[in-house]
């Protein structure tokens, strides 16, 4: 199932697709696409996560935002099992990053689903820019999450695309991939996001708010805290660090 929402019709400027989970980096993300001029088409997939408080926080971004498009897009939850994201393992509390392991977090190919799908609605619409959020400094070890990675599928849309063929191959841009979390945050609130719209955390409770122990979360808090602000979004702890 799709779920189109549609606020302006401005479609005399060139579409951008951005990829938004909801989460701080993608949200910030939008507000980087937003400030390049582009006439934004957010897209949100559900795809089983048991984070799906996110969904519900890319809904308020798009809208904050004020996007052209907002698409959420169901997909088939099966194709995405083996992680602790989509299943019933636990989520990781304290991990240290940098392990040089592939954390249990990583979701089977999910940026490659997730791009592929981009292209595919960037040629349907004209669009000539994808933009998602990975991050190679804060990246807790996810393979899809690298420099490299961008760059070979940068390539795969240029042989593989109508319009890499005739010599004007959709870009991908992932304007945070050399970016500390503190000067993520920096940026995104230069542009006058709110953070307190997005949620990051790998396992929020019941009403929605962040456990503050996985991994997601200490890096948010600790980026924070490193700004000398206290995080807007809502957590289980009592008093999360500030």
């Amino acid at each position: 199932m799709i779920e189109n929402v549609t606020n302006t019709d401005d479609a005399e400027r060139r579409s951008a697709i951005v990829l938004l989970s909801g989460g701080l980096d993608s949200a910030t993300t939008l507000y980087l696409a937003r400030a390049a001029g582009a006439r934004l088409i957010a897209v949100t997939f559900r795809y089983g996560q048991r984070h799906a408080v996110e969904v519900e926080a890319a809904r308020r971004v798009a809208l904050a935002a004020g996007v052209s498009e907002h698409l959420l897009i169901d997909l088939d939850a099966r194709v995405f099992r083996g992680s602790a994201l989509t299943g019933d393992q636990p989520v990781p509390k304290d991990r240290v990053p940098d392990t040089g392991e592939i954390p249990p977090t990583y979701v089977p190919a999910r940026n490659t689903v997730f791009l592929a799908y981009a292209v595919g609605l960037a040629e349907a619409r004209g669009a000539t820019d994808i933009y998602i959020g990975v991050n190679a400094v804060d990246y807790s070890g996810y393979p899809d999450c690298r420099p490299e990675f961008i760059e070979a599928f940068q390539r795969l849309i240029t042989l593989g695309t109508r319009a890499g063929y005739e010599g004007r191959p959709v870009r991908v841009h992932a304007p945070l991939m050399h970016l500390t979390k503190v000067e993520i945050i920096r940026r995104g609130l230069a542009l006058g996001l709110d953070y307190g719209l997005t949620r990051s955390c790998y396992d929020p409770d019941a009403q929605g708010r962040a456990c503050g122990g996985c991994e997601s979360c200490r890096l948010r808090l600790e980026a924070f805290r490193q700004l000398g602000l206290r995080d807007p979004a809502p957590y289980a702890i009592h008093e999360p660090p500030a």
